[in-house]
């Protein structure tokens, strides 16, 4: 949704319905997000937060963020949750794109269209390793910290010990 959802991209009627998925995708219910986080941290939910706001700050393609309340610190927090099932849907959906273009090559385009496909499955990938992305973000907050002489510009703080793949 977030790649091919650009006006630039994809026909007018596409967007609209594509960028709907960016944050107002439908979100999973509160029952199995409690479900996710109690088997990625082996605690129950209410020992790990105070406060959980049931309904999500936003939903998108991947996952939804809700806010809480750490218990053990008192932090607020964003939790980010995996849909689950999501990525095994994604790459269903990315083995048919390739599927269409390979078609496409052989009877077509003279394009490698195919060649882009396999660069979205590994950059979607990516999307998925929550992990990965929390270290990201930990050394762009360095960055930012070091090499800024304006206002600083707001990332959001890693909590250790509360990232996992999922």
């Amino acid at each position: 949704a977030q790649i091919l959802g650009k006006p630039d991209l994809a026909p007018t009627a596409w967007v609209k319905r594509l960028v709907t998925l960016c944050d107002k995708a439908p979100s999973t219910p509160i029952e199995v997000v409690r479900d996710v986080v109690e088997k990625q941290f082996c605690k129950s939910f209410d020992e790990i937060f105070d406060f959980f706001e049931v309904e999500p700050v936003g939903s998108a393609s991947i996952a939804q963020v809700h806010r809480a309340r750490l218990k053990s610190s008192k932090t607020d927090v964003a939790v980010k949750v995996q849909h689950p099932g999501a990525e095994q849907l994604m790459m269903v959906d990315i083995r048919n794109m390739q599927a269409f273009a390979l078609f496409l090559q052989k009877y077509d385009i003279n394009f490698d269209l195919f060649s882009a496909t396999k660069e979205m499955e590994k950059q979607i990938c990516y999307e998925f390793d929550f992990v990965r992305e929390a270290r990201a973000m930990e050394r762009i907050r360095e960055f930012l910290r070091v090499s800024n002489k304006k206002p600083p510009v707001m990332v959001p703080r890693v909590i250790p010990g509360m990232i996992s793949r999922y």
